[in-house]
């Protein structure tokens, strides 16, 4: 049974006002992604995020990091996860669904852990579970998808909901999923060596929207990529593309449409949930706007002086 001391108040507000660049860390949830810096460009995690209430988290399965998370503790949803891109091998593992011991107590297991199926209620405190999503009318949208990743622990390391935001199926099985794909080609195809990518949740602009009335609801998926060796033969169309490139898609068919235009023309069960795909400097804008907050999301915009394309 995984230690259950909870930390005293002074010490979490301590942990909490740390920089995530130093200071104390407890285990795989702590106030900084020093473990897991290797997700990020230059080992660089985005800045203007150092938010007290945001949770780093890197995401360990198998006593193995394979992403990393940042959690929004009172929304019980991640703002983003960052990993490197890796095509799957295989097929997409089955659904069985983790959380983070250490949200529920500092000196617990750093390995996600399976949901039994009677939930202790300090996780249900802590963090989302499954019973939030059931019957909801939202899908588990991963931020950083199965697809993406390479080998089976790899995948089954997605399907934690600290992972997971409330997606509409609209989206999730829609626009999302063709942007993902097509990031995935542009690795494939032109990439050479390391893309790094940052997926994350836009939260409504004026009053959060919840499910359950515990877990926030993004107004808005984002996802941005750095691939700072490419190939020199780009085609016309695509070097636009590299190094970086971002999207917005619409996880709401009743917003406004100054941040993502709605095609009408598309069929029914798609229409509203249309992915706007634009430069890393636009929507480091939206973000910052969103926010409230100067954000980069890649070190030096990922352009690299040393660096030139190859081939």
């Amino acid at each position: 049974m995984p230690q259950r001391n909870l930390l005293s108040s002074s010490t979490a507000a301590l942990l909490f006002l740390l920089p995530w660049f130093g200071g104390l860390t407890v285990g795989e949830v702590s106030n900084n992604f020093h473990e897991c810096l290797d997700f990020f460009y230059k080992r660089t995690p985005p800045r203007g995020l150092e938010r007290a209430e945001y949770q780093p988290i890197c995401q360990r399965y198998k006593n193995k990091y394979h992403f990393a998370s940042l959690y929004r503790r009172q929304h019980r949803a991640p703002l983003f996860s960052a990993y490197k891109l890796s095509p799957a091998d295989g097929r997409r593992p089955k659904n069985i669904w983790m959380y983070e011991p250490q949200l529920t107590f500092s000196g617990a297991s750093p390995e996600m852990r399976r949901f039994n199926k009677i939930v202790d209620q300090n996780v249900v405190e802590s963090q989302a579970d499954l019973q939030d999503y059931r019957n909801s009318n939202f899908s588990k949208g991963h931020l950083c998808p199965s697809l993406h990743q390479g080998t089976m622990e790899d995948r089954k390391s997605t399907f934690t909901l600290t992972n997971i935001v409330p997606q509409q199926i609209g989206s999730n099985s829609g626009p999302w999923s063709t942007l993902e794909n097509e990031v995935l080609e542009r690795y494939k195809n032109f990439c050479i060596g390391e893309m790094y990518v940052i997926t994350g949740a836009m939260p409504y602009e004026s009053e959060t929207r919840w499910i359950n009335n515990r877990v926030s609801v993004p107004e808005y998926m984002w996802s941005a990529y750095c691939c700072p060796k490419f190939k020199a033969n780009l085609p016309t169309g695509m070097k636009q593309l590299f190094p970086t490139y971002a999207a917005v898609g619409r996880n709401d068919p009743s917003s406004g449409q100054e941040i993502v235009p709605v095609n009408n023309t598309v069929k029914p069960s798609i229409r509203g949930y249309d992915v706007r795909q634009m430069t890393l400097q636009t929507l480091e804008g939206i973000l910052s706007q969103r926010l409230d907050v100067f954000v980069t999301l890649f070190d030096e915009k990922c352009q690299n002086p040393y660096i030139k394309s190859f081939i």
